[in-house]
């Protein structure tokens, strides 16, 4: 733009996008959106284009490891006004920020203010030195910047009011939950089933509970904390299915599934934009052999018989079949939501998946979706509540469950065991 500087030009795209976010329904309080007016996001990503710096719904990878996967990065606007809103942090709070950059602990060191205290860790040190400089350019000098493995938590400055996790976590280390505050709120983005949702947890004693869940990508957690999913490649690579939790005990037996003939079972509707989160949940919850499946497009298009709609990365494994769900455009912003089932004998696997969508689609489309709970895995099963799913951690058991709608009396859902 002629005649602004670059200092104007950052204000003026900061300003868009706190008032985009405002528009988004993503910021509510004046707090955050004062905050994120006043911090200077370009400072924390010196590398980057104005532009890119303040796009409101994608984040910057700082970091990549040698096969080109994102180690580090800037998230979104989007994703920490969010979190920011579900943490609803007070002036004169002790905040421990898990997963480093700068940017999210400027936030957090104007929203606790000159009484309270931050403390952000991070396992790698090409990001705390990145953060230390940062925050002391930007006037931040305050915040403790702390090299450790955040497994364990920072017990020096602890008890913490709120500790924010801004790394994916596959599980719920002991040390988070004994570092906080009882009534303190967790706020992480937890990995379910291969679903990652971003959930505010209120310590009760020894356990957590849900206050609200979002949809957020974040880089995985490393060092101790790191889990691996199982991959099954099919069609030389082409399609991989993903198992994050407990993958099936013979994955041979999957060996050519896609050779034989689809099996086309209906699910549910869909409009262009709407979210299916929940959908996604829900599906992991209730059919057994849950995963997610992947396509490689290029690999896939030039396949003799390449497979459509994957657009959900929503599967299921049954013994030798595999069911994926897929979307078809209709008319107008119209989707319809498809089962394609492959294998041996793949009609009732077809059948439980899409009797799955339409009862997500009857009784929980555009409800506010499940309740996580968190109990140590030291918990004897009979102090636990009666949960819709249960899966085993390495550290916690993750239990969830659904609103059950007056119109559900009667109706059976799918119980999975506790995965160990």
């Amino acid at each position: 733009m002629t005649g602004t500087t670059p200092g104007e030009r950052a204000t003026q795209l900061r300003n868009q996008t706190v008032d985009a976010l405002k528009d988004a329904g993503t910021i509510v309080s004046p707090r955050i959106e004062a905050v994120m007016r006043a911090v200077p996001r370009e400072t924390f990503a010196p590398e980057a284009d104005l532009e890119a710096v303040y796009e409101p719904w994608n984040g910057l990878v700082t970091k990549k490891d040698e096969n080109g996967r994102p180690l580090s990065s800037l998230s979104a606007p989007d994703a920490q006004a969010h979190m920011l809103e579900q943490a609803r942090i007070e002036p004169g709070m002790n905040v421990l920020e898990i997963g480093s950059g700068g940017m999210n602990a400027a936030y957090l060191s104007e929203l606790v203010g000159p009484t309270g205290r931050v403390t952000t860790v991070d396992i790698d040190e090409f990001v705390t030195e990145r953060t230390s400089r940062f925050l002391n350019q930007a006037g931040y000098t305050r915040v403790n910047v702390v090299l450790a493995d955040a497994e364990y938590g920072v017990p020096e400055h602890e008890p913490y009011d709120r500790i924010l996790v801004t790394v994916g976590s596959w599980d719920v280390p002991p040390a988070w939950i004994d570092q906080l505050v009882d009534g303190g709120l967790l706020v992480v983005p937890l990995k379910v089933m291969g679903l990652m949702r971003t959930v505010a947890l209120v310590r009760e004693g020894g356990r957590l509970v849900s206050e609200s869940a979002r949809l957020f990508g974040f880089v995985p957690m490393q060092g101790a904390g790191a889990h691996d999913s199982t991959e099954l490649v099919l069609r030389d690579g082409a399609v991989r299915l993903v198992f994050d939790e407990q993958p099936p005990a013979d994955l041979s037996r999957l060996d050519g599934v896609l050779e034989y003939e689809p099996v086309v079972d209906s699910g549910a509707g869909l409009r262009l934009g709407e979210p299916w989160a929940t959908m996604q949940m829900w599906l992991a919850t209730t059919v057994p052999g849950f995963c997610r499946i992947m396509l490689d497009r290029a690999a896939n298009e030039a396949s003799p018989r390449p497979l459509g709609g994957i657009h959900t990365g929503m599967a299921a494994v049954d013994g030798a079949n595999l069911a994926y769900v897929a979307s078809r455009r209709l008319g107008g912003d119209h989707l319809t939501l498809e089962v394609h089932a492959y294998g041996p004998s793949p009609t009732a696997l077809a059948q439980v998946v899409a009797e799955q969508l339409r009862i997500w689609d009857r009784d929980h489309r555009g409800g506010p979706g499940p309740q996580y709970l968190v109990y140590p895995t030291t918990t004897p099963d009979e102090q636990l509540p009666a949960a819709d799913f249960v899966v085993g951690k390495r550290h916690s058991r993750v239990l969830i469950s659904w609103p059950h709608p007056a119109n559900a009396v009667g109706q059976d859902i799918l119980h999975h065991p506790n995965h160990q």
